[in-house]
């Protein structure tokens, strides 16, 4: 059974660590095998791509890749915080920022 995130698809997330450390970004996909998440204009890399069909000149790309969601934190009304989990009135389980105590959409 793989494991289940603090963070998902479509979160504000801020780095904490490393070498993108202050800067933020929507979550584009999450790998829960691998714990990994791709972040919009985080951990950018450069990709040198080889002559195709597809692209007959080649060359080098600059693109974002994964980043381990320990380094991420949700980013809940401009700050930062850590994340919980409750049973909201219905019984089902919400996530709620722990600096706040509210709930996270």
């Amino acid at each position: 059974m793989q494991q289940k995130l603090h963070i998902k698809v479509g979160d504000t997330v801020k780095v904490i660590t490393g070498e993108s450390n202050g800067q933020e970004g929507k979550v584009l996909s999450v790998d829960r095998k691998k714990m990994r998440a791709l972040v919009e204009g985080v951990n950018i890399v450069k990709k040198h791509n080889k002559p195709s069909a597809s692209d007959p000149q080649g060359g080098i790309v600059e693109r974002e890749a994964s980043i381990h969601v320990s380094n991420l934190m949700i980013v809940h009304k401009g700050e930062a915080t850590r994340i919980g989990r409750k049973p909201n009135k219905d019984g089902k389980l919400v996530r709620y920022s722990k600096k706040s105590g509210e709930e996270i959409k």
